[in-house]
């Protein structure tokens, strides 16, 4: 093993894009992570047919840093499109269907949202008051409740901010912040007035620019399951680079650069630190470098949650199961915040003539889902599953995931957080911190603040190389 330039601390999507950048600039490096595996919370398995992701499950196209990534690791032809989009929501016991030609179940065209289930005719009146609302003048952040009250109503956080919006990071809507979460909803206000006025102008610049193609569908994911890029990532760096099984208790700074105590006990010495944590462990770890640095970090709160994977026989389920999924507000009163159809949206996600569902518990408002034995989870996930989609029987796989304190929660004021992590990171020379929770959430975020990340870090070690991610 070479004397390592660059320690990285953490094997998940972060760290192990951060050495593969690390490895294109020709820079040395260790990678160590704590656990027996790389890839965090990209875990795919394979059981009788079925590819279950367990934990992120597609990327988005909007933000391409991932889908280069795969590319550049000769992915490319296991990309496959999402097949299905529209979502549900419950609403009095029954599947609603959010409108059709809507963004975050906010409509872009009058006809689908005139004739949804999903919101009451007053409901609708106080939605399509958006575009004749003023916008907002004050350039403070806000929450996902008070922006989606603001524009659209109550009937809307309740139905969309809360299940939808929020539900996304398994957070709570009066504390997760818009211009962390969703800055393009804002950007939208503050352009144009209104959030579905700014949606169908932009929508009909994206489809004049569709003239000279097709657009790109807005979701893909890898055929044989998000841990492909995991696997493809490790593949690609050199092995006796990376120590599983190893983790990192503590770092010092020294004359000559930093100092990494071991859990095997060995202490050894690196020139510049990528930290690729959770945003509490980043705080731990930074302790004895930098007292502000590590109050900071430990500010951002983190959620845990459950995934359930559920296979089942086609004809043991009613519903037609046409669409992504459903989300479930609070106010229904059941156990799951929402059911993922995973073999409509993902094209060879199940055997023919079987389904693969995902269900999701726990998060800020059911926090201790995470707790529950392994039969109660299922028993929990099963119950709403059958009465909301008609389904007979038990499942014939069945599987438990935790993600305990997995979740980053970016609250109102995670901007300006993030704005003082990073001056305290510029005066903490060769300190470098990239992962889920600072600099947004996601595969396609992680992978592209941790290449910039690991750039940096490269120009600092070796002033001459190409600082270009």
């Amino acid at each position: 093993m070479p004397q390592a330039s660059v320690a990285i601390v953490g094997g998940g999507i972060s760290g192990l894009a951060a050495a593969y950048q690390l490895a294109e600039l020709g820079v040395p490096f260790t990678l160590y992570e704590r656990a027996a595996r790389c890839g965090g919370v990209v875990l795919t398995e394979r059981i009788d047919g079925y590819t279950i992701d367990a934990g992120p499950d597609a990327l988005l196209t909007q933000k391409p840093a991932a889908l280069a990534l795969c590319r550049s690791l000769g992915l490319g032809p296991h990309l496959r499109p999402q097949t299905a989009r529209e979502t549900f929501v419950v609403r009095g016991g029954r599947l609603r269907r959010l409108p059709a030609a809507s963004v975050l179940g906010i409509p872009t065209k009058w006809l689908p949202f005139a004739t949804t289930g999903a919101f009451s005719l007053a409901g609708k009146l106080r939605m399509a008051a958006d575009t004749v609302l003023s916008s907002r003048t004050a350039d403070g952040d806000e929450s996902i409740a008070s922006f989606i009250g603001r524009r659209f109503g109550q009937e809307a956080v309740a139905y969309l901010a809360e299940p939808l919006l929020a539900g996304i990071h398994g957070g709570d809507a009066t504390k997760l912040s818009m211009r962390a979460a969703f800055p393009r909803l804002l950007d939208l206000e503050a352009r144009y007035g209104s959030v579905i006025l700014g949606l169908q102008q932009s929508g009909a610049a994206m489809r004049a620019d569709a003239a000279t193609g097709p657009p790109p569908p807005p979701v893909m994911a890898l055929s044989g399951g998000m841990r492909d890029l995991t696997d493809a990532l490790e593949a690609s760096l050199p092995r006796d680079w990376i120590r599983t099984c190893v983790g990192v208790d503590a770092i010092d700074r020294r004359a000559s650069g930093f100092q990494l105590r071991l859990s095997t006990g060995e202490r050894v010495g690196a020139a510049a630190v990528i930290i690729a944590t959770p945003p509490p462990i980043v705080g731990r770890l930074t302790s004895s470098l930098d007292l502000a640095l590590s109050a900071l970090c430990q500010r951002i709160r983190m959620a845990s949650v459950v995934t359930v994977a559920l296979g089942f026989r086609r004809d043991a389920v009613a519903h037609s199961l046409r669409g992504a999924g459903v989300v479930v507000p609070r106010c229904e009163r059941r156990q799951v915040r929402a059911v993922s159809w995973v073999s409509s949206k993902f094209e060879g996600r199940a055997p023919t003539d079987r389904v693969l569902l995902r269900a999701f518990l726990g998060g800020v408002l059911q926090p201790e889902a995470v707790d529950l034995a392994d039969g109660e989870i299922l028993s929990r996930a099963l119950g709403d599953a059958r009465s909301l989609l008609g389904i007979r029987g038990d499942a014939e796989v069945a599987r438990v995931y935790r993600w305990r304190d997995a979740t980053p929660q970016l609250e109102v004021g995670h901007v300006e957080l993030m704005t003082q992590i990073d001056r305290r990171l510029a005066a903490n020379r060769g300190v470098f911190v990239t992962a889920s929770g600072f600099r947004g959430t996601g595969i396609a975020d992680c992978v592209a603040d941790a290449r910039a990340q690991a750039s940096r870090a490269a120009a600092a070690v070796w002033p001459r190389t190409s600082a270009v991610a």
